[in-house]
């Protein structure tokens, strides 16, 4: 199975809280998307590796994703390395996604940042034939998608561009809340964390709400690229 759009994030519930409205809207548009955690987030404060695995499949279900996997990377060690390299390759020369995102290089996570230099290494080396990577015994051949765009997570950037986002913004949402181990709860006899604050959801929803503004919508998702795209003009005359 092909999938137009793969989002790469290190831990099971970034890409929920990062794209989680554009990747919904993907679906919604007839695309097929997938996500690949590269750890299980077993180093989370709250939470246990089997409760993510089932939330992050409840999560994938609601945003309508066609196929998620996880590349098994030991939580708190994304670095780059060849053997990691090679999963991230596989993974994009067998699903050949025309676009993937990745968590943005500047962070506060160290495994985000890990991520970042993983997934834009990979985008290279997929489309090099003489790196060579295997799929089930047999030689894989190379293909390159055509954009690698970033998503923010901690820490802000001046992005290239904002996606429009308030037709999914409550299934984003949705998907978020099905991480019910990572964020606010009254009973829960577990640490704190950032993200598990009690304002931590009315922020997301204010930052959501906030590049929404700037592109004149209800909702928006940030994202930044290195390259140069295509912009159609005629499509924004028609607005």
């Amino acid at each position: 199975m092909k999938l137009d759009v793969i989002a790469f994030a290190a831990h099971p519930d970034d890409v929920e809280l990062s794209i989680g409205g554009t990747i919904a809207k993907f679906t919604k548009a007839g695309f097929k998307t997938g996500i690949i955690d590269l750890t299980k987030g077993e180093l989370g404060t709250r939470g246990n590796e089997k409760i993510r695995a089932i939330e992050a499949s409840t999560a994938a279900k609601i945003l309508g994703v066609h196929h998620r996997d996880n590349l098994g990377i030991p939580d708190g060690k994304v670095r780059f390395s060849e053997n990691y390299l090679k999963r991230i390759v596989t993974k994009i020369r067998k699903y050949q996604p025309k676009i993937i995102f990745a968590p943005h290089f500047h962070d506060r996570h160290p495994d985000h940042i890990g991520a970042a230099e993983l997934v834009k290494n990979a985008m290279f080396f997929s489309g090099t034939p003489k790196f060579i990577t295997k799929d089930k015994g047999k030689i894989q051949a190379a293909f390159r998608p055509n954009n690698l765009f970033y998503f923010m997570q901690t820490y802000e950037f001046d992005p290239t561009f904002i996606n429009d986002i308030s037709e999914t913004y409550e299934t984003k949402m949705k998907a978020v809340r099905a991480f019910t181990s990572q964020f606010y709860d009254p009973i829960s006899k577990e640490p704190e964390t950032l993200i598990s604050s009690k304002g931590f959801i009315d922020y997301l929803e204010a930052r959501s709400k906030f590049y929404g503004f700037q592109i004149r919508k209800n909702y928006g998702e940030p994202f930044y690229t290195e390259e140069r795209i295509e912009i159609d003009l005629n499509s924004l005359a028609k607005k």
